[in-house]
C-alpha cells in the first residue's frame, strides 16, 4: 500500500497553521510545518516531500527568495508549491509564478478550495501518489471523469451530489453534521442555510439507490451523516 502523500507547510500564522493541518491530514495527508522559511529551507535539505504550501511572508527567509532557491536545486526543481500571499494584485502573482511557485492562493482563502489545489497538482505532479478512483461495495466513484457507477449502471449525480458523495466516502464512518458538511462541500464562505444539506442529501440518496438497495449513506439523529463504512462487506 502507498504511503500518504507528505505536505510541508511553511507558515508562521499558528491558527492558520492548525487549520490547514486538520484538513489536510483530515484528506490522509502526512502533515509537517514548520514557522520560518530559514528552518524550511533545512528541512527540505534534509528530506523533500511530495507537496509544498509556503508563505509569502515569513521570518528568517521570505517564500518567494526560498521558492527561487528551490527552484535552483536538483532535488527540489520539480517540488510541486502552492505560495500563500495576503498579495493579490496581478503583479505580485505573476512574480509569485515567475519564481516557481505552481499555484497561487490569496489569503484569506476557502481551506476546502486550498485541499482541492492540493489534490489538483499532487495528480499532476505524481498521479500515483493520490487514488483516482473511490470504492466501496457495489458503488465506485471515478474522480478523473466525476463519471459514478453502481452495479454496473451509470448513475447520474448533480455537481454537488457529486461533491457531497465524493466527501462522505473519502471518510468512511465519520459523522458530520449540517454545518461541517456546508464548510466542506460548499465552502466555508457559504450563506447557505443548512437545511439545504438535507435536500442534496436526499437527492444523493434517491440517485443512489435502486429498489431494495442497501442505502450508503448513513442519518445520525441529532448529528449528521456518515458513509456507512459497513457498505459492501459481507
Amino acid at each position: 500500500m502507498a504511503s500518504a502523500p507528505r505536505i510541508l507547510i511553511v507558515e508562521d500564522e499558528e491558527p492558520l497553521v492548525l487549520l490547514l493541518r486538520y484538513n489536510l491530514e483530515a484528506e490522509g495527508y502526512s502533515v509537517d510545518s514548520v514557522s520560518r522559511g530559514d528552518e524550511a529551507e533545512i528541512s527540505l535539505r534534509e528530506s523533500v516531500p511530495d507537496l509544498l504550501v509556503l508563505d509569502w511572508m515569513l521570518p528568517g527567509l521570505s517564500g518567494i527568495e526560498l521558492c527561487r532557491r528551490l527552484r535552483q536545486r536538483e532535488e527540489t526543481k520539480a517540488l510541486p508549491v502552492i505560495l500563500l500571499t495576503a498579495r493579490g494584485e496581478e503583479s505580485e502573482r505573476v512574480r509569485g509564478l515567475a519564481t516557481g511557485a505552481d499555484d497561487y492562493v490569496v489569503k484569506p482563502f476557502s481551506v476546502p478550495e486550498l485541499v482541492a489545489r492540493v489534490a489538483a497538482l499532487l495528480r499532476r505532479a505524481a498521479p500515483n501518489r493520490v487514488a483516482t478512483t473511490l470504492e466501496a461495495g457495489d458503488l465506485v466513484v471515478d474522480r478523473a471523469t466525476h463519471r459514478v457507477r453502481r452495479a454496473g449502471r451509470d448513475l447520474h449525480l448533480g455537481p454537488t451530489e457529486y461533491r457531497l458523495l465524493e466527501y462522505l466516502m473519502e471518510r468512511p464512518g465519520r459523522v458530520f453534521n449540517r454545518a461541517q458538511l456546508l464548510d466542506g462541500v460548499w465552502g466555508m464562505d457559504t450563506e447557505i442555510d443548512e437545511r439545504t444539506v438535507d435536500v442534496h442529501v436526499g437527492r444523493l440518496r434517491k440517485a443512489l439507490n435502486g429498489a431494495r438497495e442497501r442505502d450508503p449513506i448513513r442519518t445520525v439523529r441529532g448529528a449528521g451523516y456518515s458513509f456507512d463504512e459497513t457498505f459492501g462487506r459481507a
